[in-house]
């Protein structure tokens, strides 16, 4: 190999890896949650599955023991987080 081939990839990989492996000026703390954004997050992940499963079932998924069964295990649980939530100040 000639020095016109291997100067030019020394030259990009020096670059390539100071590009990569160069240290940010800005490090962006991380945001600690409170139990209150924990809640919100359940609370939004429960009514999720709950439209999911409302979906599946009118789509004939489940059969109807199943989808009440677990339509009542959603609703107890979004009930705990709510209520949860209210005690909270949310």
């Amino acid at each position: 190999m000639d020095l016109q081939t291997v100067l030019p990839l020394v030259a990009l990989t020096i670059g390539c890896l100071a590009y990569i492996f160069w240290p940010q000026e800005q490090v962006v703390a991380p945001v600690e949650k409170t139990r209150l954004d924990y809640l919100q997050e359940r609370k939004e992940v429960v009514y999720d599955n709950l439209r999911d499963l409302n979906f599946e079932f009118r789509a004939g998924k489940y059969p109807e023991d199943d989808y009440t069964r677990q339509r009542e295990g959603l609703e107890q649980e979004a009930a705990k987080v709510v209520s949860e939530m209210e005690t909270l100040g949310g």
